[in-house]
C-alpha cells in the first residue's frame, strides 16, 4: 500500500488513487489518478518530478482566500487544465478559524472535524468541483491531480466517491483513505505545528491534540457517507442526482480508468 507514496521535498500527501481492483474483474490503471496537498511550498526539484509524470488536470479544492493565500506552483511548461471555483464567502476557512478560536483537544479536533464531514458533500462550492471533476474523468485520457490544503479532507472525500463509482471495495477506499497517517509524519510534524499555532493564539495544543487534528479517522468518511445516504438514500444517487454523473459518463469513465 505504502508504495503507491510518492516522497517530495515540501509537497505533502502526495499518491496514486488508482490501481485498486474493481468489483468488475479489472483493474483501476495506475499513473492516472494523483492527490495530494497544495504546491504553493514545492522546490524545483519536486515541481520536476510532478511536470515528468505528464498531469493533464489539475482539481484545486480550496477556497480561493486559500488560493490567494497560498498560490500553486506549476511544473515548467505546465499546459494542463485547472478546475477551481470561484465560489469566496469572503472569510477564512473554518479549519482556520477552529484553529485560531477553540481550545485543540483530541476530543474537540475529533467533533470538528466529524462535523464537517456532516457538511462537507453538499457545500456548493464541492458539488461544483466534484461535478466537474466528474466531467473532466469522462473527458480526458491524460493524468489527473486532485488536492485541497492538506490533501486529506476535501481531497480524501472526493478520492472515495470516485473508488464507489469505479467499483473499489470498500475496505480498499477506506484503506486508501487512511493512507494519509502514513503519508503524512504526523508525529514528526506536530511539535512545529503546535509552535506555530501557540505562536498565532497565544494558546498551547498538547501534542496529541495536534496530532488528532493533522490525521484521519474512519469515522470521518464514514459519517460523510452516512449523511449523502440519508439525504440522497444511496452514493450512487447523489452521484447521479447531486453531481451529474449519469450511466454514460460512469461508463465512459471506467472505460478511460480502466487498466
Amino acid at each position: 500500500m505504502t508504495g503507491r507514496i510518492h516522497r517530495f521535498d515540501a509537497l505533502d500527501n502526495f499518491r496514486d488513487y488508482g490501481d485498486y481492483a474493481t468489483a468488475a474483474g479489472r483493474r483501476v490503471a495506475p499513473g492516472r489518478l494523483f492527490r495530494s496537498g497544495h504546491q504553493a511550498w514545492a522546490s524545483e526539484a519536486d515541481l520536476d518530478r510532478l511536470g515528468a509524470l505528464g498531469i493533464a488536470t489539475v482539481v484545486d479544492l480550496r477556497r480561493p482566500s486559500e488560493r490567494r493565500h497560498q498560490p500553486s506552483k506549476r511544473p515548467p511548461g505546465f499546459s494542463g487544465a485547472v478546475i477551481e471555483s470561484a465560489h469566496d464567502d469572503g472569510g477564512e476557512a473554518p479549519h482556520l478559524t477552529f484553529l485560531r478560536t477553540a481550545d485543540l483537544t483530541p476530543d474537540s479536533g475529533r467533533r470538528f472535524m466529524t462535523d464537517t464531514y456532516r457538511r462537507l458533500a453538499f457545500e456548493p462550492s464541492h458539488l461544483e468541483l466534484f461535478a466537474r471533476y466528474f466531467r473532466a474523468l469522462g473527458e480526458t485520457n491524460g493524468p489527473v491531480l486532485i488536492h485541497c490544503a492538506a490533501g486529506k479532507d476535501r481531497t480524501g472525500l472526493l478520492a472515495a466517491l470516485t473508488h464507489h463509482l469505479l467499483g473499489v471495495h470498500h475496505d480498499d477506499m477506506v484503506a486508501d483513505y487512511l493512507l494519509t497517517n502514513t503519508a503524512v509524519d504526523l508525529e514528526g510534524r506536530a511539535p512545529g505545528i503546535a509552535r506555530q499555532l501557540e505562536a498565532q493564539t497565544g494558546r498551547a495544543a498538547s501534542h496529541d491534540a495536534v496530532v488528532a487534528f493533522l490525521g484521519v479517522e474512519a469515522v470521518y468518511l464514514d459519517t460523510a457517507l452516512t449523511e449523502i445516504a440519508a439525504l440522497h438514500g444511496s452514493t450512487d444517487a447523489y452521484l447521479e442526482q447531486a453531481l451529474g454523473v449519469d450511466p454514460a459518463l460512469r461508463d465512459r469513465i471506467g472505460a478511460r480508468l480502466a487498466a
